[in-house]
């Protein structure tokens, strides 16, 4: 599965991901074979930061 362009579905996507199956971005990003950053700075398009605590964007 790729992960998808449009950072609103992205969001979801992501957050499901992680807490569903994956612990920590830099789990979800190796899983998926994309540099964590790239999914961080497409979040922050939409005002969105990756918090470890709750291994959530909010």
């Amino acid at each position: 599965m790729k992960l998808p362009k449009d950072p609103v579905i992205l969001l979801s996507v992501v957050n499901t991901q992680l807490r569903d199956h994956y612990s920590s971005l830099e789990e979800l990003a190796e899983a998926y074979m994309v540099p964590k950053e790239e999914i961080t700075s497409k979040l922050e398009t939409i005002h969105y930061e990756y918090n470890k605590e709750y291994n959530q964007f909010v």
